[in-house]
Parts: structure tokens; C-alpha cells; sequence
């Protein structure tokens, strides 16, 4: 397998996993007076962290989805450079810590737009590989 395939796959468990943070805020915090199955409670209700939880998940699903299918493209287009391969891991360990930071409510302004910039820069990267290399092929 190689490196981007790994980083991807590690990127894609965490985006499959973020929703777990959320889930349990909001088990730790019920409402009452809530029919979760008809219209679930509004996330004003909640503490800011499980609000920023949700938030956490919901980015890193928009974020994750376009990187992955422009990385699966390069792979089968036979398209590995360094930058494939560095964006790859620059984007798992930006995303990582987004979610960490957004979570947590550590990463405030400007860190939190600066680690989405730059994880968005990288699928712009991979993209770019993938036209460049894969226009000849």
C-alpha cells in the first residue's frame, strides 16, 4: 500500500470517527421534553464543546470527501510525487488537529482557519497533480 493510501485510510477512520465525541455529549447532556427520532434537540441547548463536536464532524466529512476522491483518482491514474505523498500526510495530521482544536475549543482564530486553509490547500495540491500527470496519460 502505499503512503498516500495509508494516510488516506487513516484520514477516512478518523472522519468515521468523529462523530463519537458528539454522540456522547449528547448522551451526557439529555433534554427533556425531546422526541430525538421526530426533530432532534437544537445544539444551542447543549454545552459549546458538543456544539463544536458536531461542528468538528460535519467539517471534517465536507473536507475529507473531496480529498479522497481526488487522492483515489491519482491512484488510479498510477500519479504518486512528493507532493502526493506529503499532502497526504500534511492533511491527516491537519485535520487531526482541527478536530482536536475545534473540539476543545483550543484552537481559536486564527489557528482553527489556518488549519482548514492549509488542509484545503492540499486536496488543491493533489488536484494539481492530477492534472498535471494525469493529462498525458
Amino acid at each position: 500500500m502505499t503512503t498516500e493510501l495509508i494516510y488516506l485510510t487513516l484520514t477516512l477512520m478518523l472522519a468515521a470517527s468523529l462523530w463519537i465525541p458528539y454522540i456522547v455529549g449528547v448522551n451526557m447532556h439529555p433534554q427533556t421534553g425531546v422526541d430525538d427520532f421526530a426533530r432532534p434537540p437544537a445544539l444551542s441547548d447543549f454545552p459549546e464543546w458538543v456544539h463544536r463536536a458536531h461542528r468538528a464532524h460535519l467539517n471534517m466529512i465536507e473536507t475529507a470527501m473531496p480529498f479522497a476522491a481526488l487522492l483515489l483518482l491519482a491512484h488510479a491514474l498510477g500519479i504518486s510525487t512528493v507532493v502526493t505523498v506529503w499532502a497526504s500526510i500534511a492533511f491527516f495530521w491537519l485535520r487531526a488537529l482541527h478536530a482536536v482544536g475545534m473540539i476543545s475549543g483550543l484552537a481559536r482564530f486564527p489557528a482553527r482557519p489556518i488549519l482548514f486553509t492549509v488542509s484545503w490547500l492540499c486536496t488543491l495540491a493533489v488536484g494539481w497533480q492530477v492534472l498535471a500527470y494525469g493529462a498525458g496519460g
